[in-house]
């Protein structure tokens, strides 16, 4: 403002000295001196717009009529001006993408510390994420925990392989009349316990003279780990737990490993492992392929955001932290190769694992198996929907070895 003002005011005195010394050259001179007088004022307006170009006041002044007239393109205040507006536009994209990363980092250490962490992984929000309707089969997981718990049991324990305390509960073999020597090792899901996910199937196993054993997972129910394993600890967990039973058991043992949803992931991840001969058979029920692929799908349908860069950010975070990479073991490469048998089960409701991932697991196992689609069945919900169907599904399987 002050500059455009210093402007008006030297304009204006020009064109009053313009009319003053033409006033004068008209009453006083002749026709020669006229003509001298213009060359004289010609010169000094002449140098007085160059003092006012000088200045930065006006880029370039046209005498018309006896008047000036500005004309305001000043090139190098254009240059200057248009320097300024590409690094305030350089300033405000740099601002926008430091924001964009700042906030994609809370999101991703918020997913992170949600999902992996123990003291957050919240068993509340997986049932409801899950959305299985457990309540309508409240009275006969009642009934079926109060004679589990009435049976003979005791605490077994052991240490991982990177020093964690883990434990399990044993079932000896209530029903074992011709001394069969079966024992089936149970893997829960994501934030349960061991002696919660089977507690319908304990009325099956007990029936048929198996023994069971129900370990936590680490950072689940009374095992040490402050980082779920999501199958890809779980699994050398699970070997231990395999070479405990056959020390406790014997030789000659026939072990099962039966799993549900990330306990269903830890059979299969651990079927890429050299195990032992008495391991005959794997049930695996709604079980997902990696971390990685069911977090991308959880975020996708579920929390409608994209998988990128969370994925990542928590697959780096996760390395660092836990030890292992969300897409390190994938049940879909482990079983490719194996030959211990496989009895594959959904429902094909599973919102929270797709039964999709059933069907790819079954198409790239290399083992003899099988598959059996419950119909309708929610996350985990298979047995309860239809016993009858499963139970046929686990009696056939199991002949058959």
């Amino acid at each position: 403002m002050m500059k455009k003002n210093k402007t008006l005011k030297t304009i204006n005195k020009v064109i009053k000295v313009h009319k003053k010394v033409k006033r004068k050259a008209k009453n006083k001179a002749n026709k020669k001196n006229v003509n001298n007088t213009n060359n004289v004022l010609g010169n000094n307006m002449a140098t007085t717009i160059s003092q006012i170009e000088d200045i930065n006041l006006l880029n370039k002044s046209e005498i018309i009529n006896g008047k000036s007239t500005t004309i305001r393109k000043n090139s190098n205040k254009d240059n200057v001006s248009k320097r300024t507006k590409v690094l305030k536009g350089v300033g405000i994209g740099v601002g926008c993408v430091a924001s964009v990363a700042i906030i994609e980092s809370i999101i991703t250490a918020y997913f992170y510390r949600r999902t992996m962490v123990r003291q957050r992984a919240d068993v509340k929000r997986t049932i409801k994420m899950a959305g299985t309707d457990w309540d309508q089969y409240m009275d006969i997981i009642a009934q079926r925990k109060k004679f589990m718990l009435e049976q003979p049991h005791e605490d077994m324990y052991q240490t991982s392989f990177d020093g964690l305390n883990l434990h399990a509960t044993y079932f000896p073999a209530i029903n074992d009349k011709k001394n069969n020597k079966r024992v089936v090792i149970c893997f829960h899901g994501y934030t349960s316990q061991g002696l919660k996910d089977f507690i319908g199937l304990t009325d099956y196993y007990f029936k048929r003279g198996y023994a069971m054993l129900h370990p936590d997972a680490r950072a689940h129910g009374a095992s040490e780990g402050d980082y779920v394993g999501f199958g890809c600890l779980d699994r050398k967990d699970a070997l231990g737990w395999i070479n405990q039973i056959i020390d406790k058991c014997g030789e000659d043992v026939e072990i099962y490993l039966h799993g549900i949803s990330m306990g269903g992931a830890t059979v299969l991840m651990a079927s890429g492992l050299e195990l032992p001969s008495q391991v005959k058979g794997i049930i695996s029920d709604c079980a997902f392929t990696s971390p990685k692929e069911v977090f991308t799908h959880v975020l996708r349908s579920m929390y409608h955001m994209p998988a990128f860069p969370i994925i990542q950010g928590a697959n780096l975070l996760n390395k660092k932290l836990a030890g292992y990479g969300t897409d390190e073991c994938n049940a879909s490469r482990e079983i490719v190769n194996t030959t211990i048998p496989i009895l594959f089960i959904h429902g094909s409701g599973d919102t929270f694992v797709p039964v999709a991932m059933c069907h790819k697991l079954y198409d790239v196992c290399g083992a003899p198996k099988k598959k059996l689609i419950i119909e309708g069945a929610a996350h985990a919900e298979s047995y309860f929907k239809d016993m009858e169907a499963y139970e046929k599904a686990l009696d056939e399987f199991t002949k058959e070895l």
